[in-house]
């Protein structure tokens, strides 16, 4: 990497030598810029944090009340050390972001995670991915493969929606899994609430809560705590994290078809694999044409790929004639397909 470069790796994680800090760096440091809140970006033991101010609920909801926090509203400019720092929408989750780096004349920009589609849609939960103009473009790689591409996601609630009513017709509960905070949201956002109750785990609703005083609309949902199987609301829909995948805790809603709502769901080994009735295709990242449209639309001459296919994604850049690399990061939502259904800090795809 060139001696000037405004971000580099570090053994804490990715550093801006000019400004003297981090962004989502994986141990604990002086200053640290945190994209998102998902629990691979945002680690806790930071003396000093700098994220969106729309992203200051579930901030705190996971890394605690007393997070030494500054908010940022996206497009607010801040100075430290001679950078000029701005944080930007992202698509990804509440309060996602990505932040741009000015000094002496040049731009970096570090995505974070983001969402962007060749459908021209976005997340209804938080702002659309804003294309930032930049020298350098550090992206995210998580689907970095031609095998991932998005359908547009109005078809993709249709299919769960129709999931939904054909369960609540024949008198079973539906329980669909998705990650507890960005996933479970997109999903209350999306499907027809109409069509019966909605309980979510505890998990789910903390985060809901979030979202809520962020503005955010989300239908009425009860939290199922302790609920017997006799007081399932008949046709109900129960969102939960993966993690309740064969336990006790889904077992008391008696008779319930189950579903896995991912990016990884694109493939069919994959939903064979982790032994669930159906498999919906809804990712909260960027697929390859969406990593390609985003990357261009930058002007970027330059691009960095982080957490995913990295090797495929260089590749493919190199032959389109850009000057790519690759940082190596300790980011973990880049979950393969043969992992198991478990709700662990950073999986959110």
């Amino acid at each position: 990497m060139p001696a000037d470069d405004l971000v580099v790796e570090r053994p804490e994680g990715l550093y801006c030598p000019p400004g003297d800090f981090f962004i989502d760096p994986w141990r604990p440091v002086d200053r640290a810029v945190i994209t998102h809140a998902h629990g691979d970006h945002a680690r806790p033991g930071h003396a000093h944090v700098l994220a969106t101010a729309i992203s200051d609920g579930v901030l705190r909801a996971r890394l605690g009340a007393d997070l030494p926090l500054q908010g940022l509203d996206y497009g607010e400019v801040v100075e430290h050390r001679g950078v000029r720092i701005s944080l930007h929408p992202a698509g990804h989750v509440l309060g996602s972001a990505q932040v741009r780096l000015q000094h002496r004349g040049v731009t970096w920009v570090v995505s974070g995670d983001y969402y962007a589609s060749a459908h021209d849609e976005s997340n209804p939960t938080c702002p659309p991915f804003e294309p930032i103009a930049c020298d350098c473009f550090v992206t995210e790689s998580t689907f970095g493969l031609p095998v991932y591409r998005w359908q547009p996601q109005a078809g993709v609630f249709a299919e769960i929606d129709a999931w939904w009513r054909a369960n609540a017709a024949a008198g079973r509960a539906s329980l669909l899994m998705g990650y507890a905070f960005g996933k479970a949201q997109r999903l209350l956002a999306g499907v027809d609430a109409s069509i019966g109750p909605i309980l979510v785990h505890g998990a789910v609703e903390t985060l809901n809560e979030a979202y809520r005083q962020a503005g955010v609309a989300l239908p009425p949902t009860t939290v199922a705590v302790n609920l017997a199987a006799r007081r399932v609301p008949p046709g109900a829909l129960v969102i939960a994290p993966p993690s309740v995948h064969a336990s006790a805790w889904a077992r008391r809603f008696g008779d319930f078809s189950d579903a896995f709502a991912s990016g990884w769901m694109q493939l069919r080994g994959a939903r064979r694999r982790q032994g669930v009735d159906r498999g919906f295709v809804l990712s909260d990242h960027a697929d390859w044409p969406g990593l390609q449209r985003a990357i261009r639309a930058t002007g970027a001459e330059r691009v960095i790929v982080t957490h995913g296919a990295e090797a495929v994604m260089v590749r493919w850049l190199r032959e389109q004639g850009f000057d790519a690399g690759a940082f190596h990061t300790e980011y973990g939502d880049e979950r393969t397909p043969e992992s198991p259904l478990a709700d662990v800090p950073g999986d959110d795809a």
